[in-house]
């Protein structure tokens, strides 16, 4: 009888390494020689109706594992291991970007106040010799010095206020009649050269929000549907609650992509600015709650799918729009606009490639483990949201210097 048992093992193994890649001959087994701890692979017309989802992919499916050995294959080959690992290393790669924004891309005044603060004091120091030779000329050029170079101490003061102190000091100190007035014409002059040089240096930082809540999104996104591909083989409930939260991170990436190009471009443009967050908040909220209706995850739904989130990405053209038509003459904004038509076509051809399963609808079978359509979106995806991360860095970097 055990010799019987023992004879079937091996005719098993034969049969299951004949069908699996020649890389992966004896590595398809867990721990135990025994027939019941094997966790085979399956092919398409095996597995239950819930995750059945592209026909033209045939063979290495899990189904049903227990969720130790669901959780143990993410270091295994069936045909969603690259889809697991492709976004899990793009989940480490915003994270790795989230901390090297935070601790290494410098809030740009920062950087500039000292070197601007000595550019303005020497260029106010060589201008004032050339001004009316006035009894109390060098104790004003000692009383600037000494307040151009406390600024940098004091962050918080505001321009306006430094340039009505600098002023009004002037005119109490001169008392002849014949030169009042040429002496209050200086006062406006040098008041409106100064607001001219120091305004540059006393720009504050923008609010970084809008660029973190898009890296927060975008790690999200790459982390639901690493952990959605993983799991799901699991069981039918289970499935059930990882394609909704893949479908919730779509819907974040998407939504939070708006952010930094909405904000930075009309912060200066409230109404603009708020109304294109709404709607874009909204959209995504909607999105996700329509991803909960259990129809919404069938195959014949796969379409639909793609093109709601294709034309929730194609909302963002309005926006794009309209900062090409307040910011036609600034280079930052084409620049912008550049990587966001980039990003978006990168997310299309993702969107489209997932829609119609190309390449392995042209072979089935010869895309199982490498190759196939999902894989090709989930790369995309990742190129898209990296695109898109360096257009942030250009908008910081505009609005840092110049602010509204």
């Amino acid at each position: 009888m055990a010799t019987d048992e023992s004879a079937k093992v091996v005719q098993l193994e034969e049969r299951e390494g004949k069908r699996r890649p020649w890389f992966w001959r004896g590595r398809w087994r867990w721990c135990s020689r025994s027939v019941k701890n094997y966790y085979q692979l399956v092919e398409y017309n095996s597995l239950p109706a819930y995750l059945k989802d592209n026909e033209y992919i045939l063979r290495y499916y899990r189904s049903e594992w227990p969720i130790r050995q669901t959780l143990l294959s993410i270091f295994t080959i069936h045909n969603e291991t690259l889809n697991v690992w492709t976004h899990l290393i793009g989940f480490f790669l915003f994270l790795a970007l989230t901390i090297y924004t935070a601790t290494q891309v410098p809030k740009v005044p920062d950087v500039l106040r000292k070197a601007d603060l000595q550019w303005v004091q020497s260029e106010l120091m060589a201008c004032l010799p050339s001004l009316p030779h006035l009894s109390d000329l060098n104790k004003l050029k000692e009383e600037i010095r000494n307040s151009l170079s406390s600024i940098d101490m004091l962050p918080s003061i505001s321009r306006w206020r430094l340039l009505e102190l600098l002023s009004s000091c002037m005119p109490h100190r001169f008392t002849s009649n014949s030169n009042h007035t040429n002496i209050n014409v200086l006062i406006r002059s040098m008041k409106d050269d100064m607001e001219n040089m120091i305004a540059p240096a006393m720009v504050r930082p923008i609010a970084r929000w809008p660029f973190y809540a898009f890296l927060g999104g975008a790690m999200f996104c790459l982390l639901a549907s690493s952990t959605c591909h993983l799991l799901s083989c699991h069981s039918r409930r289970v499935a059930y609650i990882m394609l909704r939260l893949d479908y919730a991170g779509i819907a974040a990436l998407i939504s939070t992509s708006f952010y930094p190009p909405v904000y930075y471009s009309f912060m200066c443009h409230p109404v603009f600015c708020n109304l294109y967050l709404t709607m874009i908040t909204i959209l995504g909220v909607a999105t996700v709650a329509f991803s909960l209706l259990p129809v919404f995850q069938s195959p014949e739904f796969r379409t639909l799918r793609a093109s709601l989130f294709f034309g929730m990405g194609l909302s963002g053209v309005i926006p794009v729009l309209h900062k090409l038509v307040l910011f036609w003459h600034r280079p930052e904004a084409l620049h912008t606009t550049g990587y966001e038509v980039l990003m978006g076509l990168l997310y299309g051809l993702g969107a489209l490639v997932y829609a119609t399963r190309i390449p392995e609808r042209w072979m089935p079978g010869k895309f199982d483990l490498a190759g196939h359509s999902h894989q090709l979106f989930h790369v995309l995806v990742v190129a898209g949201a990296y695109t898109h991360y360096h257009a942030g860095l250009v908008y910081l970097k505009w609005r840092d210097l110049e602010g509204c």
